[in-house]
């Protein structure tokens, strides 16, 4: 569930509160009982799982291009571990 922010316009206290989606917002501050406004605040969040860009593509640069435009003789990185190279990762 999420947790939203809030602050009373009457004492100025700032409260966060754990809520459903579909529970209305709260129009009462919790400690004097005057009115309220839900605060936007920057939320966090992990992706999970194969195939995401941390686990599944971060080994998969391309080639650094030098001043002529071409590819630099350094070998490859392997992209067998790549969704597109149909390879299975390591």
């Amino acid at each position: 569930m999420p947790i939203y922010e809030y602050r009373c316009k009457g004492c100025g206290k700032e409260f966060e509160l754990i809520q459903k989606f579909s529970d209305k917002p709260v129009k009462e501050c919790i400690h004097c009982g005057g009115a309220v406004e839900k605060l936007i605040s920057i939320s966090s969040f992990q992706l999970k799982g194969d195939g995401w860009y941390k686990d599944g593509y971060a080994s998969c640069k391309p080639a650094k291009e030098t001043s002529k435009g071409s590819t630099e003789s350094a070998p490859k990185p392997s992209c067998a571990g790549c969704p597109s190279a149909g390879g299975e990762t390591p």
